[in-house]
């Protein structure tokens, strides 16, 4: 009787370890909402102010990468600009 009423509680705990878990990645999916309505404002403000977005977009994504790996991206743009007669 005994190992049945361990198995009981070990599902218990497990039930509710798995509930706070989802509860937590719930909230964290709401706040990630939140979040990405807040980035859209602040496009549509700069927008709205005449910055160009796509080119906000493009400097956003290029200040996520350390100086060597953006200048490895350039170079190789670079070349294939060459390449194709676009320099």
């Amino acid at each position: 009787m005994q190992a049945a009423e361990t198995t009981s509680t070990a599902q218990t705990v497990a039930a509710g370890q798995l509930r706070t878990i989802i509860e937590r990645i719930e909230l964290l999916e709401e706040e990630k909402k939140d979040v990405s309505e807040s980035i859209k404002e602040v496009y549509a403000e700069a927008k709205g102010t005449g910055f160009d977005t796509k080119a906000i977009r493009t400097i956003i994504r290029l200040r996520k990468k350390d100086q060597a790996e953006r200048q490895e991206e350039e170079a190789i743009l670079d070349l294939y600009k060459a390449a194709l007669g676009m320099v």
